[in-house]
């Protein structure tokens, strides 16, 4: 995908089109392949080499103001799977950096920058124009919509800060970045989640039912008015997605004390799996901040299962010598289905 497509801000807007993209850069130094396990239902990826959650604060104002969960409820314990067992070798994880060894060209695919998010007002902020076309605010409310719009581009600045600028070589140091992301995320809804609540109870009536219908209005629009019926369906984890245990067990030939580490580390990821799919949001949320506040709650899921499945990890990878080490991080690259 061009480089330039990032520049039309109807593009980044399009859900779907951003999975595209997604792909396009997740799979640019994998196998040649034209999918890969780790891929989530709607088609996106979760990690992009070495960033967790491409377009990140566009999935979340896109559920939050247009109801459109296909790229925030996408994501689950996939991904935490992925994070353990990540589907790149260094070399290309190490190809999405900015800097190249000399001569090596680019891969194909777009800058890692580009999937944090773009630095452009129009493109990062909530559509602000659009739902003061929709409510025709007071001068009150026009000044609580302005300091909306003022916290949506902060929040999303502080995302685009968590964007890596290295790369995690080893599965502790992945779900160490997973869970700055996430808590980069958790931010950004902190500081729009009480301006947008500000915002919303100041309106009318008739007014909140007009910005309500702003989601109804987007799904007419681009022909998703299913998008509901399979947000339940996309979130969690895989089938597919077996714990390698026969694997690690030829690879690593673990001691009884590895083993046992081992065993704590498949339970508490088990656990976690679970807490992530039971809490899979239902799709009759109607108004924005009641979507927020689903949001920020699965966020808070997403953080707990990162802690505790990474604690877990530690633990086990701390008791590995180096070759057990690099066997681990080498099941995921060979991993084709």
């Amino acid at each position: 995908m061009h480089s330039s497509a990032f520049r039309n801000g109807r593009l980044i807007s399009n859900p779907a089109a951003r999975a595209q993209i997604a792909a396009a850069a997740a799979l640019a130094s994998w196998h040649g392949a034209s999918s890969g396990w780790w891929q989530h239902a709607g088609g996106g990826y979760g990690w992009v080499g070495p960033l967790f959650w491409p377009f990140a604060y566009n999935d979340l104002y896109d559920y939050t103001i247009w109801g459109d969960g296909l790229g925030f409820w996408g994501y689950g314990f996939q991904d935490i799977y992925a994070g353990l067992f990540a589907p790149y070798g260094y070399d290309a994880l190490s190809a999405y950096l900015p800097s190249r060894p000399r001569g090596r060209r680019q891969s194909r695919g777009v800058a890692l920058d580009q999937l944090c998010g773009s630095d452009r007002r129009e493109i990062v902020g909530l559509p602000i124009d659009q739902i003061a076309a929709a409510v025709q605010p007071t001068e009150a409310q026009g000044a609580s919509l302005d300091e909306l719009g003022n916290a949506s581009i902060d929040a999303a600045g502080l995302i685009r800060a968590s964007c890596p600028t290295q790369v995690a070589a080893t599965a502790p140091g992945r779900l160490a970045a997973m869970q700055q992301r996430i808590e980069a995320m958790e931010k950004a809804v902190d500081l729009v989640q009480p301006a947008l609540d500000k915002f919303y109870g100041s309106l009318a009536d008739e007014q909140k039912a007009r910005f309500n219908a702003l989601a109804e209005d987007q799904r007419r629009a681009t022909n998703s008015g299913n998008a509901g019926a399979s947000l339940i369906q996309n979130c969690g984890a895989p089938a597919a997605l077996d714990w390698p245990g026969a694997e690690i067990e030829a690879r690593l030939h673990p001691n009884d004390t590895q083993r046992a580490a081992l065993q704590v580390l498949q339970d508490t990821s088990a656990r976690a799996s679970t807490s992530l799919k039971a809490a899979c949001q239902p799709d009759e949320v109607m108004t924005p901040p009641a979507r927020m506040a689903a949001v920020r709650k699965r966020l808070d899921v997403m953080l707990d299962g990162v802690k505790s499945v990474r604690a877990a990890l530690e633990d086990f990878y701390g008791t590995l010598n180096d070759e057990q080490k690099a066997q681990f991080e080498a099941i995921g690259p060979r991993r084709t289905s």
